[in-house]
């Protein structure tokens, strides 16, 4: 793998440590700007709205940038922002520098998709993506945690300006080791690229993402209630356990960004049905001590599995023009996922049959988003030969030349 995949690694590991580490710290965050756990709370949904609304406005305007460019100028916010939010004396202040770094991610995340892709063979593209993505697995096992401890030993600001150097030497990173666009490269023209979201199979590739991503964190959400009520475990278990859940992250996002570079199609689907089978598993597993905390893991991996065969088979249905913007709407996708996938598990939770049903209700929603996918192949079909269909590197290899 290029050197330069491994500076947007850097960068997806800082987004990463940014998006999650607040969890962690909304006790230190409502004490010291005295406002109460839910006005804190907000500072998470403020920025998952960020991404969803920000990052396809942003990836417009930096339309007709180099992607270089465009890629160390996010960084450059990323960074700008988390110095704020260290430096902000106010709630409000801080709430409008997390919105201000959430812009940042969802369109990092897009156009370095199609970088990471581009920087190596087609045959090789979704394993390029999920190694992009490595960083945010790793900042979930590694970097979220020492965040925490950061925050609770010196202050949570303190947590800021680690994230804020980390942001500066990502973008230095990004500056020296990611190539510049080649000489022919054409810049895109957003009224061209919005015309990708006229296409059914994008629209339904985006909507496969929100349906996996809702049943991951319908669960995902109450992971700490499910194991202490469910199965016992005394609230001091709980990190630990997430380790594991943070190594299953790691190891299926790395599966699957080889099985998809590979047969794409059958792992997007194939892995939608393993996560639902993982979901199902997990409604017995969680009443033994030792099951429960391997469903954990493998809730992990099938969860981060999805990730690389889902984004480069929306990149793959947006073959041309408009593929960054279909890659920042696909990790808008993710979070839209995120968010109604907890509001669900809430429902299910309070108005439902309670705690215990979050998995095996969980469990239907990628059979869902299998049906979806299996919608948008037939879409498919008519346009595409069979093979061309189902690889990676046929729907993503230039036209004329052979298939690797």
């Amino acid at each position: 793998m290029p050197i330069g995949l491994f500076a947007l690694t850097a960068g997806a590991f800082g987004i990463g440590v940014t998006e999650f580490v607040i969890m962690g710290l909304l006790l230190e965050v409502s004490a010291d700007l005295g406002v109460s756990l839910q006005a804190a709370g907000l500072l998470v949904s403020g920025y998952a709205l960020g991404v969803v609304v920000g990052a396809p406005i942003l990836t417009i305007i930096a339309a007709k940038l180099p992607r270089k460019t465009v890629l160390v100028g996010l960084m450059g916010v990323f960074t700008v922002g988390n110095i704020a939010c260290a430096i902000a004396p106010t709630y409000s202040l801080v709430l409008g520098a997390r919105v201000l770094t959430a812009f940042a991610h969802g369109t990092f995340f897009g156009v370095g998709s199609v970088v990471a892709a581009d920087l190596v063979s087609p045959n090789r593209r979704a394993s390029a993506i999920a190694v992009m993505f490595t960083g945010l697995t790793v900042a979930t096992v590694l970097g979220v945690p020492f965040g925490t401890w950061i925050g609770q030993s010196f202050g949570w600001r303190a947590t800021f300006w680690v994230v804020g150097a980390i942001g500066a030497v990502a973008m230095a990173a990004l500056a020296l080791w990611v190539r510049a666009d080649e000489p022919g490269f054409t810049r895109s023209d957003w009224r061209k690229d919005i015309s990708v979201l006229s296409r059914r199979s994008v629209l339904l590739g985006l909507l496969t993402t929100v349906l996996g991503y809702s049943a991951v964190f319908a669960v995902f959400t109450y992971i700490a209630p499910l194991l202490t009520r469910i199965t016992g475990f005394p609230e001091s278990a709980v990190s630990p356990i997430l380790l594991v859940f943070g190594g299953g992250l790691v190891a299926g996002n790395l599966l699957g960004g080889r099985l998809a570079d590979r047969h794409l199609v059958p792992t997007v689907l194939g892995t939608l049905v393993t996560l639902s089978v993982v979901l199902g598993i997990m409604t017995f597993a969680l009443r033994s001590p030792f099951w429960s905390v391997v469903s954990v893991g493998l809730l992990g991996a099938s969860a981060f599995a999805t990730v690389p065969p889902l984004q480069a088979w929306v990149l793959s249905r947006a073959e041309g023009a408009g593929q960054s913007l279909a890659s920042t709407f696909n990790i808008a996708a993710f979070n839209l996922g995120n968010a109604a996938g907890a509001w669900a598990g809430g429902v299910i939770i309070s108005h439902g049959p309670g705690l215990g049903a979050v998995t095996w209700i969980a469990a239907l929603i990628p059979l869902c988003a299998v049906a979806v996918a299996a919608s948008a192949i037939r879409l498919d079909r008519p346009r595409m030969p069979s093979a061309e269909l189902f690889s990676t590197a046929a729907t993503n290899a230039p036209k004329g030349e052979e298939c690797p």
